[in-house]
């Protein structure tokens, strides 16, 4: 089986509370990550601050989310380890391959992300017509930009 994509690294996690100030005592405050920016959207239930950890293309973000109405869905907080992000090289190509081999996505397609890439999200359960999924886990493919893809190429050697 050729798979015409590459899972290349952690583009990032998702850690969801009540108070994203507590998660940023932790992470910024103790952990010392850096405050990379912030993401709010009604759509998504969310409203987040984006740390970050590492530099340049292996910069990893550490997404630190509270809901804007804790009893609306998508409930960010209910899990607290909210789901991981994977960079990904060719994103419709593993799109399209990952859905002829049964795996199930959650709804919303290939859209931007709040970092401004194209992303989408593997489904945390699987379903009678798509039998693989993230078995509890959501997981977000993201398209990653030319310079990770040439520096995660150069670590492969």
């Amino acid at each position: 089986m050729t798979r015409p994509f590459k899972v290349l690294g952690i583009q990032q996690i998702a850690i969801g509370g009540l108070d994203k100030q507590r998660l940023g005592r932790l992470w910024i405050d103790m952990l010392g990550l850096q405050l990379a920016g912030n993401f709010r959207s009604e759509r998504e239930n969310v409203d987040e601050d984006i740390a970050a950890l590492g530099s340049g293309p292996f910069k990893v973000e550490v997404d630190l989310m509270q809901p804007l109405d804790p009893d609306k869905k998508p409930a960010v907080h209910a899990t607290p380890l909210n789901h991981v992000g994977l960079w990904i090289d060719d994103l419709p190509k593993a799109v399209e391959w990952l859905t002829a081999q049964g795996v199930r996505f959650a709804p919303g397609g290939i859209r931007k992300g709040a970092a401004g890439h194209d992303i989408t999200f593997l489904h945390p359960k699987a379903s009678d017509d798509f039998p693989i999924a993230g078995e509890g886990v959501l997981i977000e493919l993201v398209q990653a930009p030319p310079e990770v893809i040439a520096a995660f190429s150069a670590l492969a050697g």
